[in-house]
């Protein structure tokens, strides 16, 4: 296996911090959506707006679960840095290696997320579809 050197971890920095870019703007996607739906159901508390409240808490779940395993990755990378600096080689290399297990969870915890995103926009397309066909006949 060839050493570890300082740039290696030093690569996921820019990569890590583009993810947890689009985390975070997902994130505030779904802050301004919760206040919409927190008005909606106020006015009408209908089924679907108590559905897609649940939709969303479990969405807002999973985009938590992606930060922080985004940011822990974030965070093993500069311990494996700092022990790559100070000569402990071996134990860098255990330690960056964490830290792409923890890249790896993230963008699978995204990868889900995204398919309930999905889902989710397909049942409100369908009912919009379904709102056509009442009004063409």
């Amino acid at each position: 296996m060839e050493e570890l050197t300082l740039t290696t971890p030093a690569l996921l920095f820019s990569a890590v911090s583009l993810i947890l870019l689009a985390y975070t703007n997902r994130f505030l996607s779904y802050a301004q959506l919760v206040r919409q739906l927190r008005d909606r159901y106020i006015e009408n508390p209908t089924d679907i707006t108590v559905a897609q409240i649940k939709n969303l808490r479990k969405r807002l779940n999973l985009t938590r679960t992606m930060q922080e395993l985004g940011i822990a990755s974030l965070f093993l990378c500069v311990v494996s840095m700092l022990l790559i600096y100070i000569g402990l080689q071996l134990l860098s290399v255990y330690v960056f290696g964490v830290a792409l297990i923890l890249l790896i969870g993230s963008l699978g915890v995204s990868f889900r997320e995204i398919q309930i995103s999905t889902r989710s926009l397909e049942i409100y397309l369908g009912t919009m579809e379904k709102g056509e066909d009442k009004i063409k006949k």
